[in-house]
């Protein structure tokens, strides 16, 4: 039986994981990208319905008053607050938390690599996000398909034009032992498609994919502009290899406005699905009317893409330690 306290990653493993790490920071140093650190607690976090934060209160000594604070889901905030003042390009590797994360790909804690470039188009942080897995982890080149293209290509159907009831049927034919009542809406039945349908393929096929242009309902904090056939598209994408999501990029929402009322509208659905609701970031919200530079910004689950690199199954396998023993 194993004791404990012992690690779950072996040691060479962990030595493994310690110079790939090394191997990114060079390679953000032989671009002149800053890295950068900033708080894993904060009075305020994502308002995403999807996320749920860990958080705490803060006691000042000699006061009977406390301060909620959250554990980061994400660096993002803090990190466009510096953009906001002119850092130009940065990365920061940080731990990052999400409460109810748990299984053989997800873990509370995790680490994440993410960085922001005010010189690049999003297209040029997918080439730049490519030539990182390629040259620091050895995946093979990335292929790239709109979320239009992907979804005719495995499902045959457009994604734009098809009725949420062909979505639903869809869904109720392909993918076996779902609750009869289950009641989503159209982003939920899409995305139970992309997990249970496309993304197996993919890795059966093993194929590495960028997937852009999402639908306008999926922006989250990405600009919205139309496609080549006259769309509402989210201008970010999403990078999969191995049967996993590995990373998220946008081009970045700079409009202050927008963004409150997305965090508004977000806080709306928790209080319907009665989940805590979230203190609006006014810090960011500040630095965005202040001026953040045009930017496309990536976030990159490190420890899945140490999993690929490394050939292990289990997120466990590349930490020191997993959550349950931490």
């Amino acid at each position: 039986m194993t004791s404990t306290w012992q690690p779950s990653a072996d040691i060479d493993i962990l030595k493994k994981r310690a110079q790939l790490i090394a191997d990114v920071r060079l390679f953000f140093a032989q671009r002149d990208v800053l890295e950068v650190e900033t708080p894993i607690l904060s009075q305020a976090a994502p308002t995403a319905p999807y996320l749920d934060s860990f958080y705490t209160d803060f006691s000042p000594l000699g006061s009977d008053k406390k301060q909620p604070y959250f554990l980061q889901t994400s660096p993002e905030f803090a990190m466009k607050r510096l953009l906001a003042a002119q850092s130009g390009s940065i990365y920061q590797i940080a731990p990052v938390f999400r409460n109810g994360e748990s299984g053989r790909l997800h873990s509370p804690e995790f680490t994440m690599l993410e960085w922001y470039r005010p010189e690049l188009t999003l297209f040029q942080l997918m080439d730049e996000v490519n030539d990182l897995v390629q040259q620091v982890f050895n995946l093979a080149p990335v292929l790239r398909f709109s979320y239009r293209g992907i979804f005719e290509f495995f499902c045959k159907f457009n994604v734009f034009t098809c009725s949420d009831d062909e979505i639903q049927s869809f869904v109720t034919k392909r993918i076996v032992g779902l609750p009869a009542d289950l009641d989503m809406n159209r982003d939920g039945w899409l995305e139970l498609i992309m997990s249970y349908v496309i993304e197996p393929r993919l890795a059966a096929m093993n194929m590495s994919v960028f997937i852009y242009d999402f639908p306008a309902s999926q922006a989250q904090l990405a600009k919205v502009d139309k496609d080549g056939q006259g769309n509402d598209v989210a201008k970010r994408f999403e990078l999969y290899a191995g049967g996993m999501e590995l990373a998220n990029g946008y081009d970045e929402l700079l409009d202050a406005d927008e963004l409150r009322h997305r965090f508004h509208s977000d806080n709306q659905v928790r209080q319907q699905k009665n989940t805590k609701t979230i203190p609006v970031d006014e810090h960011l919200l500040a630095a965005m009317t202040a001026g953040i530079p045009q930017c496309s910004g990536v976030a990159l689950g490190l420890d899945r893409l140490l999993m690929l690199a490394l050939n292990k199954r289990n997120i466990n396998d590349v930490r020191a330690f997993k959550f349950e023993l931490s």
